[in-house]
């Protein structure tokens, strides 16, 4: 079942294709009719500090994660759609393909469909793709940023998608929405604190989330910045990483986002997480298999996955899915593979 968050009643820039690295992230389901963030924090209790108090591992989860698009350096951008059930430890199976092939693209996630949107198709593209999650099949192109960029991340409401940050020959600070409702462009609807690229996002029930990035093309950003899904509004600087960086994996349980993976000088296993409930830094919480970025994030109700990305032995991409839990802090383990390897690609959930 989707992860539905009810509202506040509660570049690796070594590794590239045409271009520079990218993440992409996605994403909880968030309610845009939430209260205006003119606090600092959501309304909902603070959660404990070592654990996510929502999550119960006992529970078998339904519902899937989406790993869109991508680069491999053998065959150079992917189309591939791939879906894997949160109830079962499998491998990951081809269930469609984008309009499109591109890497560096964003994430959303509906209750009903997955979006990917912007991306790198030998060239930056502007398309919003969109795919069912009641069957598999092909993606439609649906409607068109605001802006044609790549290396950009995503965040979703329960009534929108967004599209942040990006390339477009140079930095971007745009955060553009579209509507899930309806098949319509992108508008632009606010700017983020810096203009950056190869950021992750994170969404809570009232708020995207922007953390890290490149931000003087190569000069990686710890900050974290929070927009609101109530009004369109330029974002807020919120709080820090533990350490400059870009490329990483966004994640989010009900109470706190996770930031996993991504390159400093070089790169790193960090999984680190900050909570919704209050403006505050991150804190590193546990570790990745080894050292990865660009790879696509997933969450369901009790775990964060994290699929394919790059690792100092393998610059080409790989096809590793792995996931952590929400109920503790603790480490990922490998519990699958995605049907192709890659990196630069975009995460979904149903």
């Amino acid at each position: 079942m989707f992860l539905l968050l009810q509202p506040e009643a509660t570049l690796d820039s070594s590794s590239s294709s045409s271009s520079s690295s990218s993440t992409s992230s996605t994403s909880s389901i968030s309610n845009d009719s939430s209260s205006s963030s003119s606090t600092s924090s959501e309304s909902s209790s603070s959660p404990s500090s070592s654990s996510d108090s929502s999550s119960s591992s006992s529970v078998e989860e339904a519902g899937y994660g989406y790993t869109s698009g991508g680069f491999n350096t053998s065959v150079a951008n992917v189309d591939t759609i791939d879906k894997f059930s949160f109830s079962t430890e499998q491998n990951a199976t081809d269930v469609g393909n984008l309009t499109v092939a591109r890497s560096t693209l964003a994430g959303q996630s509906s209750s009903t469909y997955g979006y990917s949107s912007g991306g790198d198709a030998s060239g930056a593209s502007n398309v919003i793709d969109k795919f069912s999650f009641s069957s598999d099949g092909n993606a439609a192109d649906v409607g068109d940023l605001s802006v044609t960029r790549y290396q950009v991340c995503g965040q979703q409401s329960t009534n929108h998608g967004y599209t942040s940050g990006g390339w477009t020959g140079s930095l971007s600070n745009v955060t553009d929405k579209f509507t899930f409702s309806s098949d319509n462009n992108a508008t632009d609807v606010g700017d983020l604190t810096v203009s950056r690229r190869i950021s992750s996002g994170q969404s809570s029930a009232n708020h995207g989330y922007i953390s890290g990035g490149d931000v003087i093309l190569g000069n990686s950003s710890n900050v974290i910045d929070k927009f609101t899904f109530s009004s369109d509004n330029n974002a807020t600087d919120v709080g820090d990483l533990t350490a400059n960086r870009q490329g990483s994996v966004g994640m989010q349980s009900s109470t706190y986002g996770y930031v996993a993976g991504g390159y400093e000088s070089a790169r790193v296993d960090y999984i680190e997480k900050f909570a919704f409930a209050s403006d505050e830094n991150s804190a590193d919480v546990g570790d990745l298999l080894s050292a990865y970025s660009n790879g696509a994030g997933q969450s369901s109700d009790d775990y964060g996955y994290h699929s394919g990305g790059t690792t100092n032995a393998a610059t080409t991409g790989i096809n590793v899915i792995q996931k952590f839990t929400f109920a503790s802090d603790n480490n990922s383990t490998d519990i699958a593979d995605l049907s192709v390897a890659r990196y630069q690609c975009a995460g979904h959930q149903s």
